[in-house]
């Protein structure tokens, strides 16, 4: 007569012991095992914790049209400069050229929020002059509001020198911040909200560039231009003024995570190699005690089911 299954169910089987046994302390240990393990698994492979992140957010950066210009014009300490403070263009006499400015900021994804910058400068010289290097120095307007709301004031520095006088300067860079520290996920911070140049003062120390840069790298948050390849022309006509052109663009920037967001990151590491851990040390208990390998007492719960 042949047989065919009709029902079957899982038996439970429960393994006792007393509780100062070497059962008990092999459970102590394979628990720890089980759950710290996956903890020093994944806080040592360096992607525990989210200290630091990145998000996409593009900055609200507007030209305040401040601008200081220095160019040597000579290789014995001549030269001719120019700026929108006019404090520091009393100091300047007859070193004094103003020049043509044209200036462009070009919004791509029509966003409201400018993604580049286009400035021209077309500065006159005297018959003679030539152009050996040149500085200038732009003044911006830098918001963030998506995770940290930042506002300040920060600059970008543009500067080249050549032995051989030029024509034209040509520089396409970005402006990019720069953080000693992670900005916080929250909160406001103004305290850098402040003119970089103290236009209002009339002393030729307040324009000095050297002093400006020092002090403004002091900070924990500023912008610098990045420029691979300036393109530095020669052959300039006579009485021709010398060309500047400039393209610079807004990218992103990096931020503190809050600690939901380090937690949500930091279970899914430790979740993700816990369950390796738990499917090895499951079939390591049931064969330490269901080989009797440790001293226990085997009590099987039955369940009875009515047909």
């Amino acid at each position: 007569m042949a047989f065919y299954e009709v029902y079957s169910h899982p038996a439970l089987i429960r393994y006792k012991t007393s509780f100062c046994t070497r059962a008990t302390l092999f459970v102590v240990v394979v628990f720890c095992l089980t759950y710290i393990s996956p903890l020093l698994v994944a806080y040592r492979s360096q992607g525990f914790w989210v200290k630091r992140s990145t998000y996409e957010e593009q900055p609200v950066v507007r030209f305040q049209y401040q601008m200081l210009l220095v160019g040597a014009t000579g290789l014995t300490g001549e030269y001719v400069a120019w700026s929108t403070f006019p404090n520091f263009n009393r100091l300047l006499e007859g070193n004094l050229r103003i020049p043509a400015v044209s200036v462009q900021e070009e919004d791509w994804n029509h966003d409201g929020k400018p993604d580049r910058l286009i400035l021209q400068l077309a500065i006159p010289l005297k018959a003679g002059e030539q152009v050996y290097s040149i500085q200038l120095l732009l003044m911006f307007s830098y918001q963030l509001f998506r995770m940290s709301t930042v506002v300040m004031q920060t600059l970008a520095l543009l500067q080249y020198s050549s032995s051989v006088p030029g024509s034209q300067l040509f520089v396409s860079g970005d402006l990019r911040l720069h953080q000693r520290i992670p900005l916080p996920h929250r909160g406001l911070h103004t305290s850098y909200n402040v003119s970089v140049v103290d236009s209002a003062s009339p002393f030729a120390s307040a324009y000095d560039l050297a002093k400006i840069i020092r002090t403004y790298q002091e900070r924990n948050l500023t912008t610098h231009l990045s420029c691979p390849a300036p393109v530095w022309m020669v052959g300039r006509a006579a009485y021709a003024p010398f060309q500047m052109n400039v393209e610079i663009r807004y990218p992103c920037s990096t931020y503190m995570p809050g600690f939901w967001e380090m937690v949500k990151f930091a279970w899914i590491q430790y979740v993700s190699v816990l369950l390796i851990f738990l499917w090895v040390f499951e079939r390591v208990q049931t064969f330490v005690f269901q080989n009797h390998v440790l001293p226990t007492v085997a009590a099987p719960v039955l369940k009875l089911h009515q047909s």
